[in-house]
């Protein structure tokens, strides 16, 4: 098993920047896609966000392209969302997600992913 924590959330307002954290990525890293999610306050779906394969290669979704960056550290396992402009749909709880598919040319869905964080959360103010 492994125990994915997040950091890096909290609260801004529109325009700034935040970079999230995921560390505990050791045992599948690099083996399989990567990603994080976001879960918007009261609700229960997961919408995925961006995701990363294991030779670096990125899909990311629409509304966020130019505006966020997901990256990796091979040194230390970690994986990073850097997010910039943030406006405030952006706000929620944003999850990193591992053993996904093998590969991602798409943002893969909740169900593609086995271990998920806890989830750090992210206020972003007008």
């Amino acid at each position: 098993t492994q125990d994915l924590v997040e950091s890096g959330g909290g609260s801004v307002q529109a325009g700034g920047s935040l970079r999230l954290s995921c560390t505990g990525l050791a045992s599948s890293y690099r083996r399989f896609c990567m990603g994080w999610f976001r879960q918007r306050s009261g609700t229960v779906e997961r919408a995925g966000v961006a995701a990363i394969e294991r030779n670096g290669t990125t899909s990311i979704i629409d509304y966020v392209k130019g505006r966020f960056t997901i990256a990796h550290d091979v040194a230390t396992y970690t994986l990073y969302l850097e997010m910039n402009n943030l406006k405030p749909e952006d706000s929620g709880m944003y999850f990193c997600a591992s053993d996904g598919p093998q590969t991602c040319p798409y943002v893969p869905g909740p169900y593609e992913y086995v271990h998920w964080g806890q989830g750090t959360p992210v206020t972003v103010s007008s």
